[in-house]
């Protein structure tokens, strides 16, 4: 697969990832945040299966691990824990906030993952804390308001910011230990019991409503899920981890974008500058893994040439 296409792919997870946002806060006027994360997860693990069966001995990532079903099970279930704190608190955050400004801050775990790295004694890079701070800045004038106020629905979304880091930072850990499909199933399978447990206790459950929202469900469980996720894996095997990492990004532009067509949503200057530096931020916070990326890949040709040389 070329370089441009699995760019492509990705730039189309980006952006059906960017409409979920809006699939979201639109689901949210017809059930409650717990309910439509228990469905929408429900749905989002049976879309894989397909999946799982396709690449049973295909993929070589799922062949350099052991498959050992009680290890699978337990990662999944603790990937599953910290999905269902940070979708929950963007689902809730949704209804507070636009569609927009929660991808944006949402997407501040590209900054947040280095850095907690560095309890991991991880080197944080002098372009990511740089990064950090532009991306700080680009929050404050995003979000703050007259009199240092920021909204209750957008200190969910950073809340959750900081768990969709330790998400990332958990599916790392787990995704080189037990095959990443059966992983991924069963950390959506543990957040959509999650959250319909909770649900249950705190949500009246109505299959009327449930069915008034069929849309932004089947999109946030189907598509966002099953589709998206098969582009990204077919995607991946050809592009580099960092350069992915900032097209997918892209899915905050895709977010305000599909707020503002679908939604009327506005952003007035401040705002609109304040995303501006956020993605200028989250740009620079990746230049150490870009500028390594082309390290690499010079690396490769120099090799290949050299081998050419060799009788």
């Amino acid at each position: 697969m070329s370089i441009l296409r699995s760019n492509l792919l990705l730039l189309l997870a980006a952006a059906i990832w960017g409409l979920a946002f809006v699939a979201q806060r639109v689901g949210m006027e017809y059930v409650g945040p717990f309910t439509f994360n228990g469905v929408r997860f429900a749905l989002g693990s049976l879309s894989l299966i397909p999946l799982i069966l396709y690449y049973q001995n295909r993929s070589p990532k799922d062949i350099q691990v052991e498959d050992n079903a009680r290890q699978v099970i337990i990662a999944g279930m603790i990937a599953g824990v910290v999905l269902f704190i940070a979708a929950t608190l963007q689902q809730i955050g949704l209804i507070y906030t636009t569609a927009g400004k929660a991808a944006f801050i949402t997407c501040l775990y590209i900054v947040i993952v280095p850095i907690l790295g560095i309890l991991l004694k991880q080197y944080v890079s002098m372009s990511t804390w740089i990064g950090s701070v532009i991306a700080v800045v680009g929050l404050y004038l995003l979000c703050v308001k007259e009199g240092l106020y920021i909204s209750y629905g957008e200190v969910l979304e950073l809340i959750g910011a900081f768990f969709w880091a330790i998400h990332i930072l958990v599916i790392d850990h787990f995704s080189c230990r037990v095959p990443v499909l059966k992983l991924a199933f069963f950390q959506f399978v543990t957040c959509s019991i999650l959250s319909l447990i909770a649900a249950l206790f705190l949500e009246t459950i109505r299959i009327e409503s449930i069915y008034q929202a069929a849309v932004p469900i089947l999109y946030g469980g189907i598509f966002s899920v099953g589709v998206a996720y098969t582009l990204q894996v077919v995607a991946q095997k050809s592009a580099q981890p960092s350069h992915a990492a900032i097209i997918l990004s892209m899915e905050t532009v895709f977010a305000a974008i599909g707020g503002w067509l679908i939604l009327n949503e506005r952003l007035g200057f401040q705002e609109t500058l304040g995303c501006v530096i956020m993605f200028a931020g989250m740009l620079l916070s990746q230049l150490q893994n870009l500028t390594r990326s082309k390290e690499r890949v010079n690396d490769a040709i120099v090799d290949s040439d050299s081998n050419k040389l060799v009788p």
